[in-house]
């Protein structure tokens, strides 16, 4: 039965590990699941009440809200804080754990429409705003680990002006404009 009315409009916000593969690749398992568990609980816990978690998938949670008109301020904000608690926890835990990563974290914000469902107990998100936050995770002009990735229709919902914020852009297929910031 298809629900019409559970297609919303709102941000999807995934907060992705750089540098990940290497870390798993040269770290023991019950390290590496000990940092892993530790950094992904400091940014959801980070997050407060701001988004919802849809996902947690490896190095990733992927986060939604629903808003018409988010706040630009608001949500980087909420990037910035998260991207120091993430560093905070990680040099804590490199120091207590005596071991060292290359790991950083980055960012992609996109708006759009998308619904959710449940199934088996998990909330999941479905629709073509939700595959093209997924597709820019997969990008090839990012030169460093760490950035924050803005999409044109996360500005327009946003009411921000885009080229007051980066000079750093490029055209996607499939998704459009994106704006690229060093964090």
């Amino acid at each position: 039965m298809i629900n019409k009315s559970n297609i919303r409009k709102g941000v999807i916000l995934i907060a992705d590990f750089s540098g990940f593969t290497e870390f798993v690749y040269n770290t023991q398992p019950d390290i590496g699941e000990t940092i892993t568990r530790e950094l992904l609980s400091a940014l959801i816990d980070a997050n407060g009440n701001n988004f919802y978690v849809s996902e947690i998938e490896g190095d990733a949670v992927l986060f939604y809200n629903y808003q018409k008109r988010p706040c630009y301020v608001r949500v980087m904000e909420l990037l910035y804080r998260l991207a120091e608690v993430f560093n905070d926890r990680l040099s804590h835990l490199e120091r207590d754990l005596d071991v060292k990563t290359r790991m950083s974290l980055k960012f992609i914000v996109h708006h759009g429409e998308f619904s959710r469902y449940m199934i088996r107990g998990f909330k999941k998100l479905y629709g073509r705003s939700v595959v093209e936050v997924h597709k820019l995770l997969k990008n090839e002009f990012a030169v460093l680990t760490s950035y924050i990735l803005l999409t044109s229709q996360f500005l327009i919902a946003a009411k921000k002006v885009a080229s007051t914020i980066s000079d750093n852009e490029s055209v996607i297929e499939g998704v459009g404009q994106i704006y690229y910031l060093k964090k």
